[in-house]
């Protein structure tokens, strides 16, 4: 996109400006949150009794406040930091799938699967590894599943090995996994899920949301390109978005069918998503959901623009020309034991599944 001399020169001065604003920020706010965490640990002992336990909350609270406000910092800069070309910048999309390249396999559908909010690497969980072997033994033979792919980091890897972050991931995981205090440990885990969760939240905004969906797609893109997928060849590219990745799936949908060439279609499972992304080339969107699953109940109440209030948002819109495809699993809920992942719900969830690839297959 190509725009005024002048206008660009305002705007990169802008940028200067808050960037500049922002590391001081960050430095003050460091300082703070060390100073805290060096009194409490110092003082602990006073601070249990039961008098000051009231104190001790206060202090949590404050941390945790300072926390995600430098994780939602570090989200939201680090997209237009990669947008603005200060991380080796956005690879030229002209570039991608220039020549057909040996593949005897001949896959033509291709399953990206999106992984939720507690995905903190490129390697899924346990329960969720089952889920994906057992997805993949049911798919067919011309058809190949995606893993790995981190959908809440813009760089191809995953946090853990993000060059201009390494250090400050490394460490957060070392705390979350090793820390013998369970506070610690639960403050860890809970900056991977702020970053992740206000992923999902920048997705879904109308003003930055196409700015971290289009280097979503084009990560995507990227991942395929390196594993065989060729337009000439392919017939779809299948987005399978668990919970919050409902959100990133049905956000990048319209932007990976223009780099990739192919239809692209969604399956959310659990999804959580805002339905503001545009869908308007999209032609098949499926939800898979639990009868007992209030995060994806909650989600929808959250996002307004899905309720028939507003006609004339994007999602109401796209439905009265399309058809979507809602499965419901009588008791499943969001996760746990009874969530899609588990041993219950996991075949119902598969069969669901390929049941929606085969009623759109090409």
């Amino acid at each position: 996109m190509t725009i005024g001399g002048e206008a660009i020169q305002h705007q990169r001065h802008q940028l200067r400006l808050l960037r500049r604003a922002v590391a001081l920020l960050l430095c003050m706010a460091i300082v703070i949150a060390a100073l805290g965490v060096t009194a409490i640990r110092r003082d602990a002992e006073a601070l249990l009794h039961q008098d000051v336990l009231s104190e001790l909350l206060l202090w949590g609270a404050v941390l945790v406040v300072v926390v995600v406000a430098l994780v939602g910092t570090y989200s939201v800069m680090a997209d237009f930091l990669f947008w603005e070309g200060w991380l080796n910048g956005l690879p030229n999309p002209a570039h991608l799938f220039a020549a057909p390249t040996a593949d005897d396999r001949g896959h033509r559908h291709y399953l990206v699967y999106l992984d939720g909010i507690h995905q903190s690497e490129e390697c899924h969980p346990p329960r969720v590894s089952e889920f994906l072997e057992t997805l993949e033994e049911a798919i067919e033979a011309d058809a190949l599943l995606v893993k790995g792919i981190e959908a809440y980091t813009i760089m191809p890897v995953g946090l853990r090995a993000t060059a201009y972050a390494r250090w400050f991931w490394e460490r957060l995981f070392a705390l979350q996994e090793h820390h013998p205090n369970g506070f610690v440990r639960f403050l860890s885990a809970f900056c991977v899920q702020a970053n992740n969760v206000i992923k999902v939240g920048i997705s879904s905004d109308r003003r930055y949301g196409p700015v971290m969906n289009y280097e979503l797609a084009l990560k995507i893109a990227r991942r395929l390109e390196a594993i065989g997928f060729h337009p000439s060849r392919a017939a779809r590219v299948v987005l399978v978005g668990y919970s919050g990745g409902g959100e990133m799936a049905i956000g990048t949908a319209a932007m990976l069918q223009k780099l990739c060439h192919v239809p692209v279609q969604v399956i959310t499972v659990c999804g959580v998503f805002s339905g503001n992304g545009d869908l308007s080339s999209v032609d098949h969107v499926a939800m898979v959901v639990g009868s007992r699953d209030p995060v994806a109940a909650l989600g929808r109440l959250a996002y307004p623009g899905r309720l028939p209030l507003l006609p004339l948002s994007n999602w109401n819109r796209w439905q009265r020309t399309r058809s979507l495809h809602r499965i419901s699993i009588e008791g499943m809920n969001h996760n746990g034991a009874s969530g899609p992942f588990s041993v219950a719900y996991r075949a119902k969830v598969v069969r669901e599944i390929v049941r929606e690839l085969e009623l759109t297959s090409a």
